[in-house]
């Protein structure tokens, strides 16, 4: 396991916990309703500190939107809809599909060309009901 492998692993078993029987109160009351505002909140922060450039402001923000979204996936995992593994999966593929250029031979020649071929994909993604479209 690598560095980041590790640390990525031992950051899912720190929000688990806090939401265990065990953890903190606050974050074993939350829902994904609650945590709205606070995705809002630590985006805007993300934000202001990305305005600023203040690369540790923009790296303390980077985390607490982070701990949002683990949080956010944690909660779906103890319903049993998805886990944050289920989250990366999700948007590796949809990295992968809408960069053709980067991951398969198609050509692109501009970076108009490039925002067409994405809107393409994500159009068709959209028009499968939600599920994306094999190329």
């Amino acid at each position: 396991m690598t560095d980041p492998e590790k640390k990525f692993a031992c950051f899912v078993d720190i929000v688990r916990e806090l939401r265990s029987e065990n953890g903190c109160p606050w974050d074993r009351k939350q829902s994904p309703v609650s945590l709205k505002r606070y995705l809002l909140e630590e985006t805007r922060e993300l934000m202001e500190a990305i305005d600023t450039g203040d690369h540790q402001h923009i790296k303390e923000e980077l985390g607490d939107l982070l701990y949002i979204i683990f949080l956010l996936a944690q909660i779906h995992s103890e319903e049993n809809f998805f886990a944050i593994g289920d989250v990366i999966d999700a948007i590796s593929a949809k990295m992968v599909r809408r960069h053709p250029h980067v991951f398969a031979d198609e050509k692109i020649e501009s970076t108009a060309e490039l925002r067409q071929k994405w809107l393409e994909i994500k159009g068709r993604e959209k028009a499968g009901g939600g599920q994306p479209k094999k190329n």
